[in-house]
């Protein structure tokens, strides 16, 4: 696997880069990329990274595993490529997203719309091979991604942290909570959501209400 990252992260994760753990990660993604159908293609893997700039980044989403459904992973937590169905997590992000702004439930499931503002969608696994759910698990991609949220902590300030769910709750762990803002609920998955958890959380709005308090440009969900 080459790592190909944008630049304005190169110089915040190249020590990760540069760790046995990634070596032996890296060596994993690429025979698993050339022995069976992983997701995302491979020029998508670092997409959170390349649509959301260091720099620029204002909010995080966590996510868990890619899809690992035909073409639907493009590279970011929740999103799928344009054109295809929207998972049943997304149509409840989507539903919630209407219901707090007031806006149209959106055509397209590509979140790129979102990274591009600022928007840094991180699962906490890069790859999955084809319909197998969680099968790029414990193989050092957590790891890395614990590595980025400490970065993000530690020389960013005020970012807006959406935990959704008892995972990404466990991931937020490593955040300042002195300097950013946490915002958390349960899963948009249809299970928790049923259940009275995710409905009405009203994170959109909130979080760009905090963003406005810090005189920070608002996302244009």
């Amino acid at each position: 696997m080459n790592v190909q990252i944008a630049e304005s992260w190169k110089g915040i994760l190249q020590e990760e880069f540069n760790k046995p753990y990634f070596k032996t990660l890296a060596d994993f993604v690429k025979s698993e990329y050339s022995k069976h159908t992983c997701y995302p293609k491979g020029s998508q893997v670092f997409a959170a990274f390349d649509h959301c700039s260091f720099d620029d980044l204002k909010v995080v989403i966590i996510g868990q595993d890619p899809y690992h459904g035909t073409g639907q992973a493009n590279g970011l937590c929740f999103s799928v490529n344009n054109g295809i169905e929207h998972p049943p997590s997304l149509v409840n992000i989507f539903k919630e997203l209407t219901s707090d702004l007031g806006i149209p439930y959106p055509s397209s499931g590509n979140l790129e719309r979102w990274a591009d503002q600022g928007v840094l969608l991180l699962n906490a696994t890069l790859t999955v091979r084809a319909h197998q759910a969680g099968s790029h698990q414990n193989k050092g991609w957590e790891q890395f991604t614990d590595a980025v949220i400490t970065k993000v902590s530690e020389f960013k300030d005020n970012v807006v942290f959406l935990l959704w769910g008892g995972f990404a709750k466990r991931k937020g762990a490593k955040i300042d909570t002195s300097k950013h803002h946490i915002l958390s609920s349960g899963h948009p998955s249809p299970l928790s959501a049923n259940r009275g958890y995710w409905f009405g959380n009203r994170h959109f709005s909130k979080t760009n209400s905090f963003l406005e308090s810090k005189e920070i440009e608002r996302i244009h969900w």
